[in-house]
């Protein structure tokens, strides 16, 4: 064992199990890779599902399903207008992440 560590200092520092778990899950969704081109297509701002299926070159039920899970994560968040539903991410904290990732990535690649 290294010298001047403090097991119980990292112990306490470190979260919950419930805040592992939904870590956990949030890691999940995120790496989906159909997931991810969603949240890359709303980073432009809010589309309804044919629009992001349009962009995505993917059916409207693929995308809606997606979606579904995506929302109950709180990933994304929906508004609806009339009888159209449209998708947003949910905080700029989700901007955030993608964008910490691609650029960790990009010295990868």
């Amino acid at each position: 064992m290294a010298e001047n560590i403090d097991i119980k200092k990292i112990q306490q520092s470190m979260p919950d199990y419930n805040a592992i778990g939904a870590l956990s899950d949030f890691f999940k969704i995120m790496g989906d890779s159909t997931r991810l081109q969603i949240i890359l297509s709303l980073q432009n701002g809010e589309l309804c599902v044919s629009d992001i299926a349009a962009c995505l070159e993917m059916s409207v039920s693929s995308v809606s399903h997606q979606l579904k899970s995506m929302r109950l994560s709180r990933i994304v968040k929906q508004r609806k207008e009339g009888r159209t539903v449209y998708y947003s991410l949910d905080d700029s904290h989700v901007a955030d992440i993608l964008a910490t990732s691609l650029e960790h990535v990009s010295h990868i690649i």
